[in-house]
């Protein structure tokens, strides 16, 4: 069974645990088995808690904040969550953000400045941007298309 659970899709110990108690197995035998799958290297949540956190930045262009909170959410222990982050440095967020929004931006040519800008904000925000980081990347597009129309 949590060899199943694991072939799916890979999992911290705390989803394994959370399966495998699910699907009424006691608590205490989910301990063991989580217990023996670390030793024999089938878990290891530190490298799972990096992967993920490389993969949600690079492919999907999470902030740290988001990448953060979904390492939380799947169960993953602080200290795996903060060494994850560490990859992630201030200077790639804001790159990662100001590539986003540059594609953003120019799909929207058509759109009304105002909601032009509104919605490359608001995407960013739901990636996990600060709003302030946000609004300073809107600025520099604005500045960049009015420096190109003279």
């Amino acid at each position: 069974m949590a060899l199943r659970l694991l072939t799916h899709s890979q999992r911290s110990e705390a989803q394994l645990r959370e399966g495998l108690v699910s699907r009424e197995v006691e608590p205490a035998l989910a301990d063991e088995i989580i217990e023996r799958y670390r030793e024999v290297g089938l878990l290891d949540d530190a490298a799972l808690a990096s992967a993920i956190a490389r993969t949600r930045h690079r492919e999907r262009g999470r902030s740290r904040r988001a990448v953060g909170e979904e390492l939380r959410r799947k169960g993953f222990s602080h200290e795996h969550i903060e060494a994850a982050l560490e990859q992630i440095t201030a200077d790639d967020e804001r790159e990662a953000a100001t590539e986003l929004a540059r594609r953003r931006w120019d799909q929207l040519g058509s759109v009304p400045h105002d909601a032009r800008v509104r919605r490359v904000v608001g995407m960013l925000g739901r990636r996990g941007y600060p709003p302030s980081l946000a609004f300073d990347i809107v600025k520099s597009l604005q500045r960049a298309d009015t420096e190109g129309d003279t």
